[in-house]
């Protein structure tokens, strides 16, 4: 690895972002879509070599890490602990040179833990008046540690910072500062002491994001690197500003129709009891994924293609990203426990049958 530091992107590295009506977004010259191609995909390179100061491996996770900050996602990361969840996102948080606060989720955690609560303060003039005390949901990058360790009432109060990226206290709405992003970590539900999430909660995730444990060479090289003199130390080479320019960026990439309906027809294929459903989606599958799903399997496409150096999406590209699109928007049934079918294999088996035109 080379000691040399990496070149801080600025604004003039992105292309400018014009004003034109998002109906006209798509037009774009070929000389411009390479351009943000490159730009893009020389941004993770420098990314990455930033990240692996710390993080070694789970080179999938982190890439899908990237699509979900760089589209404007929230990323749900489900694994074990002691996985290196948590590490990962404060790197990353380091990395994008955000502002970020971590919320240890326990059973006891109340809603106004999460968004401030108004405390009553005396004045100057001698008199009382209530004063509102933000919550640590007021940063750009939100790390929910084990979100599932807690009750869906607490689960609940991150509902409409993630979608409307606002907070209601008291009758009053508060604006949160852009960039904003939830990075949530859970363990498996089979573990002791944990919570299902809530389906209207889950789909608000772009991607649920599954951390496995190491190969043995890369387990050897954490447990040396982590009880020897210390990594290097991680430096921003991105900003707010930086990741904001991305996400519209990001949705000037052109994509053919025939491509946005192959991702609207694998969401589709996941409903039972619709018209055109395989038979066995409606034998396995209580709940399929809703529109949200058609619209993170297009948008992660887009800066897929980006961050591979292309200006075009793939059917490749939906394919990638079908599994961490869908794993937390399908709900399987008791017929499928009983057979040993998890929502994997259906997804596995959605991708396949599902046809290009």
């Amino acid at each position: 690895m080379s000691d040399e530091a990496p070149t801080p992107v600025t604004d003039e590295e992105l292309p400018p972002v014009s004003e034109t009506p998002e109906a006209e977004l798509t037009v774009s010259t070929p000389d411009l879509e390479e351009e943000m191609a490159g730009k893009l995909a020389q941004a993770r390179d420098t990314i990455g070599r930033e990240l692996r100061k710390v993080i070694i491996g789970q080179d999938e996770v982190v890439e899908q890490m990237l699509i979900a900050l760089l589209s404007g996602g929230h990323c749900l990361v489900t694994g074990a602990p002691g996985l290196a969840k948590t590490l990962l996102v404060s790197t990353l948080a380091k990395v994008f040179d955000l502002s970020f606060h971590r919320i240890q989720f326990t059973p006891d955690l109340m809603p106004s833990d999460i968004t401030g609560t108004e405390i009553l303060e005396e004045t100057a003039e001698g008199k009382r008046e209530l004063v509102f005390n933000p919550g640590p949901i007021f940063a750009n990058l939100i790390l929910a540690d084990e979100i599932n360790r807690t009750p869906p009432k607490t689960q609940a109060a991150l509902l409409e910072a993630m979608q409307e990226k606002q907070v209601t206290v008291a009758g009053h709405s508060l604006a949160l500062e852009k960039p904003f992003f939830v990075l949530a970590t859970q363990n498996p539900i089979e573990m002791e002491g944990t919570y299902p999430l809530p389906e209207a909660q889950l789909d608000r995730f772009m991607f649920n994001i599954v951390i496995d444990y190491l190969s043995e060479d890369e387990e050897v090289a954490v447990v040396s690197q982590t009880t020897g003199a210390g990594s290097e130390e991680v430096k921003a080479v991105f900003t707010g500003a930086d990741l904001l320019k991305c996400h519209q960026v990001v949705r000037r990439v052109p994509i053919a129709e025939e491509v946005v309906r192959y991702a609207v027809r694998i969401a589709a294929n996941s409903r039972p009891g619709q018209t055109n459903t395989p038979a066995y989606v409606t034998e396995w599958v209580n709940w399929g994924a809703g529109t949200r799903a058609g619209q993170s399997l297009v948008l992660g496409a887009k800066t897929r293609a980006l961050l591979d150096g292309r200006s075009h999406v793939t059917y490749d590209d939906i394919r990638a990203l079908a599994a961490p699109v869908l794993r937390h928007r399908i709900l399987t049934n008791y017929r499928a426990e009983a057979e040993g079918i998890s929502v994997e294999d259906v997804i596995k088996k959605i991708v396949e049958i599902t046809g290009e035109r």
